[in-house]
């Protein structure tokens, strides 16, 4: 992997999970992603968890964006954090989106999600977050 250095943009994968075919709201954080001056990679409808992380890995992101509207977030974003670990990559910050129960959210926490937003997030709150969080990443 390459160097992780606090100058270079960061780099994020926005990610559509399993059988959930809406991705307006993605594309949305896409655009909002490169508007605020990160590089942005999209991985397409229908990717799997193993798939995610491979793309995280060759890719060498700082984040990754998971977008999930079908009620499986419990299962597949806790699914992504476990596949990013088999690869022995603990560098990186996840975050999650979607329609998620407020209940859901400590345990998805609990499973190594860092952040877990609801519709109606404002923006720059996803983006400054992200921003935060990997310079701290970055620092470590």
């Amino acid at each position: 992997m390459k160097q992780k250095t606090a100058s270079r943009k960061i780099k994020i994968l926005v990610a559509k999970l399993g059988l959930d075919g809406h991705d307006r709201g993605a594309l949305v954080l896409c655009r909002a992603f490169r508007d605020a001056g990160m590089e942005v990679i999209y991985s397409g409808l229908f990717a799997t968890p193993e798939r995610i992380a491979q793309i995280a890995e060759d890719e060498d992101v700082d984040a990754i964006a998971l977008s999930l509207l079908n009620g499986a977030h419990n299962t597949l974003f806790p699914r992504v954090v476990k596949c990013l670990k088999q690869k022995g990559i603990n560098d990186v910050l996840v975050v999650g989106g979607g329609v998620i129960p407020q209940e859901d959210k400590k345990g998805l926490e609990k499973s190594g999600i860092n952040g877990v937003f609801g519709p109606g997030t404002p923006l720059p709150t996803v983006i400054d977050h992200i921003v935060k969080e990997v310079a701290k990443i970055r620092k470590i």
